[in-house]
């Protein structure tokens, strides 16, 4: 079945707006999955070794070269914990300035709601986050780490991230048709945000004069829920409520910017 399949009036009628949705939604996102992969001599590989190589630089330089003084033992599992995520988060925003572009034949063709190109991006970039787990798995065999309790945060990490993801790409997608720069600055942000979220670092580790304002940046309580898992003092409740907030204004504000300007993007590609 095609995604033009599900615009069909017997398929209409025979599946609620909901069932088709998410049918639509799963067709899509499974067809970028074989598409990325299919290609690919590494394949699944791919969505691991980039975070992997990133992890063994910082774990190389923070260990071997200086003496680190952020973080916790075992170090490589921390990085993990905050990398794998990053790389969700950062590659479905970055796809998120392509969604309404790329293939803009098949968007305007189609009858299926337009929140669907963003949507699908989240979706398949958290697979490959989920496929990544059992790498993580290894590493906390490896190097010893223990496992709390509090890995039964992961699910609301996993939800507040993929709403968060979905909020940021529905206000940068239809931006992005009419800035076209957009898209670059988008990648500087990016590039700036590393840095400025709780990834080589915990947001323990910042002054405590610059702690406050650091729970501001939404990420940082999602990666301590992440943390929390094998570090258990990471967990900052404060920066999760704050990034509770974040992401449902920034859900709200992407849909209103959506909904205000599909209409003028469908005749823009």
């Amino acid at each position: 079945m095609t995604v033009d399949d599900l615009a069909r009036p017997e398929v209409r009628r025979r599946w609620s707006p909901l069932e088709r949705y998410r049918r639509s939604l799963w067709l899509l996102t499974t067809r970028d999955l074989k598409v990325r992969y299919s290609t690919s001599a590494l394949g699944y590989l791919w969505s691991i070794l980039d975070p992997l190589v990133m992890a063994g630089i910082y774990w190389f330089v923070f260990t071997q070269v200086f003496d680190r003084t952020v973080g916790h033992e075992p170090y490589i599992v921390f990085l993990l914990a905050g990398l794998l995520p990053w790389m969700w988060f950062t590659g479905a925003v970055s796809d998120s300035t392509r969604a309404f572009t790329k293939e803009a034949k098949l968007i305007r063709s189609t009858t299926i709601p337009r929140t669907i190109w963003v949507a699908r991006l989240v979706l398949s970039k958290g697979i490959e986050f989920v496929a990544s787990i059992p790498v993580l798995a290894l590493f906390v065999v490896l190097f010893g780490a223990t496992l709390h309790i509090d890995v039964v945060w992961w699910l609301l990490a996993i939800v507040l991230q993929a709403t968060l993801t979905l909020g940021i790409g529905l206000l940068v997608a239809p931006l992005v048709v009419f800035f076209r720069d957009l898209e670059r600055a988008v990648k500087l942000v990016l590039r700036f945000l590393f840095y400025a979220s709780p990834i080589i670092y915990g947001l323990g580790d910042l002054p405590a004069e610059v702690r406050f304002w650091g729970a501001f940046n939404p990420l940082a309580g999602i990666f301590s829920l992440y943390r929390a898992a094998f570090f258990p003092e990471q967990l900052d409740w404060f920066a999760v409520a704050i990034s509770g907030a974040m992401t449902v204004l920034f859900l709200v504000v992407g849909f209103l910017v959506y909904r205000g300007s599909i209409r003028r993007v469908l005749k823009e590609i």
